[in-house]
C-alpha cells in the first residue's frame, strides 16, 4: 500500500493541512465576503491579497481537555500560601469550563478577526462563479513574466557566464602583486645567455656572468610556474538575477451605460466583466492605464467611484461614449504607442435612429484597437428567448454588422456571472489581430 508524504511547506508557524480545512469549512462566509469585495474594491486590486473579517464562532481548532467537573486532577500553583497538599478545593460553580466562556462584561463575547487570503486564494473565489476553464484559471493567476537582467558579478557559476574583461583584470592585478616574472623579462635574460654561449671563448667574468644568468633564469622560470597565468581565484562570473519583462504599455476602456434602466444586478455583471479583461490584461503589459466613460444621452469619462455608484438620470444615446473614447485615444493615447482595448457594457436600450451611428464610429474605432469586446446584458428570462438568435435591440443587430466584418471585436449576452467568459475565449486562445489603417 504506497505512503504519501505531504512535503508542502507550511507557512510560518502555520499548518498548512488545517489552513486547507478551515477554508474548507469557513468557504460559504469567504465567498460572500469577496463578492462584497468585488462590489466595492478597485478593478485594479481585486486580485491582490484581501483581509476578510470572519466570525470567531467555529474558526477554531478541534481540541480535547479534560471536562472541569468530573475527574480527579493534580495542579501546582505556584506561590500558593493558602492551601496545604490534601486539601479538597470547592468546585467551581456555573458548570463545566472550555474555551466559550463569559467575556469581563456581561453577555458572550466573540470578536471577529481578519483572516488573511493570499492573491492565488481570491481569485480561486473570484473565478468560481464564472465557470472559467482550469487551464484559464492556472494562466490568469500566473505573475508576469521574467527575464534575467545583469547586476554585477559573482565567484561561482557556469563557464558559459565567465566574465573575460573582470577575469583577466583580476589576474593582471594578482600577478602584479606576487611579482611573477613577465615574459619580456625571462626572454631578456634567455637572450643575454645565448649571446655569451655563442662566444668563441670567455673570459672567467663573462664565464661567471653565464652562470649567474642560468641560475637567474632557472629561479624566473620556477616562480613563474609556481605564480600561475590565471588563478581560480580570478576568476569572475556574470550575474543574473530575474527581473519582470518590460512590455508596451496597454490601455483598458470600460464603457457603461448608466441609465435607470442598468440597476444594481447589471451593474455587478458589468463589474466582473472589466475585471475579467483587466486580469487577462495584467497578464501581457506591464503598465495598464483604465479608462472609465459612463454615459447617459452624455458621456463623460470619470474616476471609477463615479463609474459605478454615482446615480445619474437622462435618456441613451451610445453614440456619445464612442465619440468621447475617440476623443481621449486622439488627445492621451496615440494607437503607434499604445495597446488599446475596450470593453462596453450595456442592457441594449438606446434613442431610435442612434445605433446605425453607433455601427459607423465602431468600424473607426477597431482600426485603433486590439481587441474590443460588447456584452449585452439581459435578464434570465429572456435567454430562453435571445441566447441563440440575432433578434434583439437595435443597437445589438448594429452591432452584428461589424461582428461579422472585424476579427478583434466580440459580442455576446450574458444573464449571470458564468455566462461572461465565452467573450474572452477569442483572446485568450490567440493573439490579437494586426491593425490595419486605411
Amino acid at each position: 500500500m504506497p505512503n504519501f508524504i505531504d512535503r508542502r511547506l507550511n507557512p510560518k508557524d502555520k499548518s498548512l493541512g488545517n489552513r486547507q480545512r478551515f477554508l474548507k469549512r469557513a468557504r460559504e462566509e469567504l465567498k460572500r465576503a469577496i463578492k462584497e469585495q468585488v462590489k466595492t474594491d478597485k478593478i485594479a486590486d481585486v486580485d491582490a491579497a484581501h483581509g476578510v473579517p470572519m466570525p470567531k464562532r467555529g474558526a477554531g481548532e478541534p481540541t480535547f481537555q479534560p471536562s472541569s467537573g468530573s475527574g480527579d486532577r493534580e495542579y501546582i500553583l505556584p506561590g500558593n500560601r493558602e492551601y496545604m497538599a490534601g486539601d479538597k478545593l470547592q468546585r467551581p460553580k456555573g458548570g463545566g469550563g472550555g474555551a466559550g466562556g463569559r467575556g469581563a462584561g456581561h453577555g458572550e463575547s466573540e470578536d471577529d478577526f481578519q483572516f488573511i487570503l493570499s492573491r492565488n486564494e481570491v481569485l480561486d473565489l473570484f473565478f468560481e462563479d464564472l465557470e472559467l476553464p482550469d487551464m484559464v484559471k492556472l494562466n490568469l493567476k500566473e505573475t508576469v513574466t521574467y527575464k534575467p537582467h545583469r547586476v554585477g558579478f559573482s565567484t561561482a557559476g557556469t563557464p558559459t557566464n565567465i566574465n573575460v574583461g573582470r577575469t583577466m583584470r583580476n589576474s593582471f592585478g594578482r600577478r602584479i602583486a606576487l611579482q611573477r616574472p613577465s615574459e619580456a623579462t625571462v626572454k631578456a635574460v634567455a637572450d643575454e645567455i645565448a649571446a655569451l654561449e655563442a662566444a668563441e671563448e670567455l673570459s672567467a667574468p663573462n664565464r661567471r656572468r653565464l652562470q649567474a644568468l642560468r641560475e637567474e633564469l632557472e629561479q624566473l622560470e620556477r616562480r613563474r610556474r609556481r605564480i600561475s597565468y590565471v588563478d581560480p581565484v580570478d576568476i569572475r562570473f556574470n550575474r543574473f538575477e530575474r527581473q519582470p519583462l518590460p512590455n508596451a504599455s496597454a490601455v483598458m476602456f470600460c464603457l457603461m451605460d448608466v441609465s435607470a434602466s442598468m440597476g444594481e444586478r447589471e451593474k455587478d455583471l458589468a463589474k466582473r466583466f472589466f475585471v475579467l479583461l483587466h486580469l487577462f490584461l495584467t497578464r501581457r503589459y506591464e503598465r495598464i492605464d483604465i479608462v472609465f466613460i459612463r454615459h447617459t444621452d452624455e458621456a463623460h469619462e470619470v474616476d471609477e467611484e463615479t463609474f459605478f455608484y454615482s446615480k445619474q438620470s437622462g435618456g441613451t444615446v451610445v453614440s456619445t461614449a464612442l465619440e468621447e473614447m475617440l476623443r481621449v485615444i486622439e488627445e492621451r493615447y496615440p494607437a503607434n504607442l499604445w495597446n488599446i482595448y475596450a470593453a462596453q457594457a450595456s442592457d441594449g436600450d438606446n434613442i431610435s435612429g442612434d445605433s446605425e451611428r453607433c455601427s459607423t464610429l465602431l468600424r473607426d474605432l477597431m482600426r485603433l484597437c486590439q481587441y474590443y469586446a460588447y456584452v449585452e446584458i439581459i435578464d434570465e428570462r429572456e435567454t430562453e428567448i435571445f441566447g441563440s438568435t440575432d433578434n434583439g435591440t437595435s443597437l445589438w443587430r448594429a452591432y452584428r454588422t461589424v461582428d461579422g466584418a472585424v476579427p478583434n471585436f466580440q459580442m455576446t449576452r450574458i444573464s449571470k456571472p458564468a455566462d461572461i467568459y465565452p467573450v474572452f475565449r477569442r483572446l485568450f486562445t490567440r493573439q490579437p489581430a494586426v491593425r490595419t489603417r486605411k
